[in-house]
């Protein structure tokens, strides 16, 4: 089980890899980084950002997905595999969102998805066996 954790510790990462991302754009402010943000045209910052946000609201679901699965004794050959996939999906996520790849960047946020909705579902049953 030891890979699926490491990936969540990899998925809690993430959001602060895709604002360095949107951080590093010229005339980055740290004085108040949501309003530089929010008034930037620059097109990177923007989807770097949104890739940052969307990245925390997936985190939850997935982290939550191997924590049950761990308390249900769902086998971690059937859990590290949809852990990788996980990571895979949505660093795959944030690089398309920030290259503006719209039908690819959905169909990894829908592979991610699907794979903490799998860590929860097979909880779910290996719970109630």
């Amino acid at each position: 089980m030891s890979t699926a954790y490491w990936c969540v510790l990899i998925a809690a990462i993430l959001p602060y890899v895709w604002v360095a991302v949107a951080k590093m754009r010229p005339g980055y402010n740290n004085r108040n980084p949501r309003a530089w943000v929010a008034r930037s045209d620059n097109y990177v910052v923007q989807r770097a950002n949104a890739a940052h946000l969307n990245a925390f609201e997936n985190f939850a679901p997935f982290a939550a997905g191997v924590v049950l699965a761990q308390l249900a004794g769902v086998d971690p050959a059937t859990v590290n595999p949809l852990a990788i996939a996980f990571v895979v999906f949505r660093v795959l996520h944030g690089v398309l969102y920030v290259g503006d790849k719209p039908l690819p960047r959905s169909l990894a946020w829908l592979g991610g998805f699907a794979c903490s909705v799998a860590l929860i579902v097979l909880a779910a049953q290996a719970a109630g066996r």
